[in-house]
């Protein structure tokens, strides 16, 4: 790592140890740090950051909360090296064979489901009738990590039954099949990034201060009938978005 300036308190008013925490996440996830380094100690750190102990040692059990360094007694703070897992985003994104989290150990489980008025932009880009759709909030996880939450939109009169498909499958696309819809693409998605709300800290185990992906996607039929709008939250840490453009004739 290099040295970086006191970290004190930012114009944000974040606290001095989340700063210092997602500065040394940045080194994990940039291979400055790797799987079994040591971390510096909480005396490095602290005079490093310009901080006292107290404050290191808060940093640092943020990220054990996270699982990217695990403590070792009478050894010192060692980074795990969790897999940080690649999602890629083209003409037919199918989320389950992108992120690899087929098995067991993988799971999308649906949280809750309701039949409710839509907002008006999600609306119309899913060309609705009325405003009555089909809300989905699911949360996916694989190989012991969450990944992401998500909420899905679906249109009620074209998809009426969605939500029972998806709660025994998992699966988004096995959901639409068995509801008679075999194949469906991607027409648009925006990225941005945030700092994760509580219920999103907690649903995808994040510490203080954690940054969540988001995606704003919209799923229609090869024809462009709208299928899905959908809004993704991935754990920063342990996803990254690859963006595939289409190749030019």
């Amino acid at each position: 790592m290099t040295d970086r300036a006191p970290v004190a308190r930012s114009s944000s008013g974040f606290s001095a140890w989340r700063l210092i925490s997602e500065e040394l996440r940045l080194d994990i996830d940039g291979g400055r740090l790797h799987t079994g380094d040591r971390l510096p100690t909480e005396n490095v750190l602290a005079e490093r950051f310009g901080v006292n102990r107290h404050t290191a040692r808060q940093a640092i059990a943020a990220l054990a909360e996270e699982g990217l360094v695990e403590s070792r007694r009478g050894s010192g703070t060692f980074v795990t090296g969790q897999a940080v897992r690649l999602h890629r985003i083209g003409l037919r994104t199918r989320m389950t064979t992108s992120l690899g989290d087929q098995g067991p150990s993988s799971t999308n489980r649906v949280l809750h489901s309701a039949i409710e008025d839509a907002p008006a932009e999600i609306a119309r880009r899913l060309r609705l009738d009325g405003s009555r759709a089909i809300r989905i909030e699911t949360t996916r996880s694989t190989g012991g990590q969450q990944i992401s939450v998500s909420t899905h939109w679906f249109d009620l009169e074209r998809l009426p039954d969605i939500a029972t498909p998806l709660r025994r499958t998992g699966s988004v696309t096995a959901a639409l099949h068995a509801s008679g819809i075999d194949d469906y693409v991607r027409a648009s998605t925006v990225v941005g990034a945030r700092h994760a709300t509580a219920t999103e800290s907690e649903l995808l185990a994040l510490g203080p201060g954690a940054i969540v992906l988001v995606t704003e996607a919209l799923d229609t039929l090869p024809g462009g009938t709208p299928l899905q709008h959908v809004v993704t939250r991935f754990a920063a840490q342990r996803v990254r978005l690859d963006i595939e453009h289409p190749r030019a004739d």
